[in-house]
C-alpha cells in the first residue's frame, strides 16, 4: 500500500469548519534563500484566507534532499488558532494574510 501525503482537507475548531490546501512547496528564492511550505486556511463561507508560512526544513540548508513537513489535522488546528490568535479575521474582505508560524505550526 503506498504511502500518501495529504495536500488538502478540513478541519473543525470550535465548531467552524476550515478548509486548507497547500499552497507552495519548499522552495529557493533567489532574494530570500529556502522559503517553506505555505499552507493557505480558508473558513467556510468565508471571504479572507490565511496564509500560513513554515520555516524551511533544515535538512534543505544543509543541503540534503527536499522534503517537507506532514501535515496532520492537529498541526492545521495549531495554524489556526495561531492565525486566529494573531488577529486573522476571516470574515473580512481584502487580500490573503501571511503568517510565519514554526515548525508545529504555532
Amino acid at each position: 500500500m503506498a504511502k500518501t501525503q495529504s495536500t488538502a482537507g478540513s478541519v473543525t475548531l470550535d465548531g467552524v469548519s476550515y478548509d486548507w490546501h497547500l499552497q507552495s512547496e519548499p522552495h529557493q528564492s533567489d532574494h530570500e534563500g529556502w522559503k517553506g511550505m505555505t499552507i493557505a486556511v480558508l473558513q467556510q463561507d468565508a471571504k479572507r484566507a490565511a496564509w500560513l508560512e513554515f520555516p524551511a526544513p533544515k535538512r534543505l540548508l544543509k543541503g540534503l534532499p527536499r522534503g517537507r513537513l506532514q501535515l496532520d489535522d492537529a498541526t492545521i488546528l495549531r495554524c489556526v488558532r495561531a492565525a486566529l490568535g494573531a488577529g486573522w479575521d476571516p470574515t473580512s474582505r481584502g487580500k490573503p494574510v501571511v503568517f510565519m508560524v514554526d515548525a508545529d505550526g504555532n
